[in-house]
């Protein structure tokens, strides 16, 4: 668990899942930091649409080489 929700993370960061609602922003940092190859999140996970968005940009700024979905 990380801030409180569960995140899998399989093959040493090569996947970082996390399929929990009420995302954070700081949360979305801190998975960042991890810089996995890939990162699944769930749609609707996030606690607005403004993190939702900020998602790609903050691993952009982050973990650059991380392609991160949300499904």
């Amino acid at each position: 668990h990380i801030q409180g929700k569960e995140v899998f993370i399989v093959d040493d960061n090569a996947l970082l899942a996390c399929f929990e609602q009420g995302n954070s922003e700081a949360l979305i940092h801190e998975l960042a930091q991890l810089k996995p190859l890939h990162a699944v999140f769930r749609d609707n996970g996030f606690v607005s649409d403004a993190v939702k968005i900020n998602v790609e940009q903050v691993f952009r700024q982050v973990s650059p080489g991380t392609d991160v979905k949300s499904i």
